[in-house]
């Protein structure tokens, strides 16, 4: 009896706690791209890029698949246009961006 109430505690509190962790993989993803692309890009689900010839993020699954970018954020993310710098990230970083970049695709 009491290992079948430990296998429901276990799993509720699994069920509770990996929504807060997906949350906090979003806020990091959005707090990365803001720190490195709001300058150009409109990076929330809302609003206008600054600059007219960067796409929103948000329409970034319209071009291709999100997942597709892992790599490129890994390795060093590069555009053919001159201004843009290249920006590298690490694995966790990586993650966050690609689950926050998922998040405000229109469904």
């Amino acid at each position: 009896m009491m290992l079948i109430r430990s296998l429901i505690v276990a799993a509720f509190v699994s069920a509770v706690a990996a929504p807060a962790i997906a949350a906090g993989d979003l806020k990091k993803g959005e707090a990365l791209l803001t720190r490195d692309c709001s300058r150009c890009h409109a990076v929330g689900a809302t609003g206008n890029s600054p600059r007219a010839d960067a796409p929103a993020f948000r329409t970034l699954a319209t071009r291709y698949p999100i997942e597709s970018l892992e790599e490129a954020l890994g390795e060093g993310i590069m555009s053919g246009h001159p201004d843009m710098p290249e920006f590298k990230y690490e694995a966790d970083d990586v993650g966050a961006i690609i689950d926050y970049l998922k998040s405000i695709q229109p469904r």
